[in-house]
């Protein structure tokens, strides 16, 4: 599912490819950064969003995963985004930051799609049936790549 960024995602809280602060993960509060998306396309009807962990060791570990979102440009920090919350891989249907095995440096990737129609998937539904409609409604694409290291 690689996409071509056509959005920036941005967040005051780090910047891209570098460390996220400890506030954001389950080392501290475990609470979503504030994230800025800019170059939104006119025809975006919602959005969905996606925090990835490509490094997690049985492969692509999904931490947050909302959809069905209005396209405001801001996501504010320690926020439950208006959408469908889906249920994380860690079974939680909320926000769970990052969490790397002690030691480990992992990369975080902060997915946000422009959508043409709302997914109107189930809160349960998998990350897989996210992807295909991904596939099918992306307009628009951006990513914010932070890092963390579990001390």
């Amino acid at each position: 599912m690689a996409q071509t960024a056509t959005m920036k995602v941005t967040s005051f809280a780090f910047d891209n490819n570098a460390p996220i602060p400890a506030l954001y993960t389950c080392d501290d509060k475990n609470i979503n950064p504030p994230l800025r998306i800019d170059d939104i396309p006119e025809s975006t009807k919602c959005f969905a969003i996606l925090l990835e962990d490509p490094d997690a060791p049985n492969g692509n570990f999904t931490h947050w995963m909302v959809w069905d979102m209005p396209p405001r440009a801001n996501i504010e920090e320690n926020s439950t985004p208006d959408g469908v919350t889906g249920r994380n891989d860690f079974g939680e249907h909320n926000y769970m930051g990052p969490c790397p095995p002690s030691g480990e440096d992992h990369r975080y990737f902060f997915k946000v799609y422009a959508l043409d129609s709302k997914a109107n998937l189930d809160p349960n539904s998998t990350k897989e049936a996210l992807y295909v409609l991904l596939d099918e409604k992306t307009i628009g694409y951006g990513e914010l790549i932070g890092t963390y290291k579990k001390p």
